[in-house]
């Protein structure tokens, strides 16, 4: 995230998302009734007549101005849409009043103006921060299949599978050091379309990883500095959630805002489990432990955000010297703090 331009009395910051963490920030950020702008396109009838382009019309790009009353991030597309109603813009194009979607994508400019609280704020420093920070990559390999998983700051994103076209039995297939190259070839040629790149994680069930690793120590040495090896009981999506639940990624990448968190859900469950007094969850529980000055560390899912009063319960935690994680709802940590209520706590003494 690139900030170009801050007016702090207007409460207005011009900024460019460089990535698609950056756009997700920004499904946070923005809020119902704050009021962006960002250029948009439209086609208009075109006023010389031309009766062949006037059955398109021409197209027109200007800055527009709404005010925000939908907001959807779409990583599969890479779009950020903010839905709502025209406030400024050309009133020779575009009629004010009408409703209009705003898509936002990777290095479009985009003017905010809303009043900023300080979680919207610190949002926004993560962003900045996040950017400068490499990528780190899980890679999930059995014998013929391999799924990548791209640590990103809301969760994981998925690419493949990878099919190789490896014999289970070395016997029959003469070629099969050949086949094998090639499926690694494909699996890092993707690998490589990934700039920065600090840890690849090389998991899987057999031994299909470690010869990953020995082509990589023979042909892409640089990659091979950056891998560690783990075992898995399972490939595929399975084998990655795994590994990000044994706490290793935050071992490895300590920058990784994903495994922070899911390390967190996971200390949560594991009190449940044990009927301990020293957790709260559900909203009402942990409302009721917050008023009480009793939260040390309080995890909150991140669409809660949006809820004043949930913000307000934020700060009162920080103001009592308690800590305050916000979960991402994108990964399966988010999902199982979802379940419980999207709110729960760590506390110093039990209230019940």
């Amino acid at each position: 995230m690139h900030i170009k331009k801050q007016d702090k009395k207007k409460g207005l910051i011009e900024l460019i998302p460089e990535s698609q963490d950056d756009l997700w920030h920004l499904s946070h950020i923005i809020q119902k009734n704050n009021y962006v702008s960002s250029l948009t396109t439209r086609r208009i009838q075109d006023p010389t007549g031309d009766k062949i382009r006037s059955d398109r019309g021409i197209k027109k790009t200007f800055f527009l101005g709404l005010r925000v009353k939908e907001i959807k991030y779409h990583k599969y597309t890479g779009m950020l849409r903010l839905t709502g109603i025209i406030e400024s813009g050309p009133e020779d194009i575009i009629p004010l009043g009408a409703h209009h979607t705003l898509n936002i994508q990777e290095n479009n400019t985009i003017r905010i103006q809303k009043t900023w609280d300080k979680w919207s704020l610190k949002r926004l420093e993560e962003a900045i921060n996040a950017t400068k920070k490499p990528t780190q990559i899980i890679i999930a390999l059995e014998d013929n299949t391999t799924d990548i998983g791209i640590i990103r700051q809301y969760g994981i994103d998925y690419i493949g599978p990878i099919q190789g076209e490896l014999s289970g039995k070395q016997e029959i297939q003469k070629n099969r050091k050949e086949k094998q190259i090639e499926y690694f070839t494909e699996i890092t040629n993707v690998i490589q379309k990934y700039k920065k790149i600090n840890k690849l994680i090389i998991i899987g069930p057999g031994f299909t990883k470690n010869s990953y690793y020995e082509y990589l120590q023979n042909k892409h040495q640089d990659l091979a500095k950056k891998s560690i090896i783990e075992n898995t009981g399972s490939g595929g999506h399975t084998g990655i959630q795994e590994i990000l639940k044994t706490g290793i990624i935050k071992e490895l990448t300590k920058e990784a805002r994903i495994a922070k968190e899911i390390k967190e859900v996971n200390d949560l469950l594991a009190l449940i489990g044990k009927s301990s007094n020293l957790i709260a969850y559900s909203q009402k529980e942990t409302k009721k432990a917050i008023n009480m000055g009793a939260v040390e560390k309080l995890l909150v899912l991140d669409k809660l955000l949006r809820n004043r009063e949930i913000t307000e319960l934020m700060n009162t935690v920080e103001n009592m010297g308690g800590k305050v994680t916000i979960i991402s709802n994108d990964h399966d940590g988010g999902q199982q703090l979802k379940a419980l209520g999207s709110m729960a706590a760590f506390l110093r003494y039990p209230i019940n």
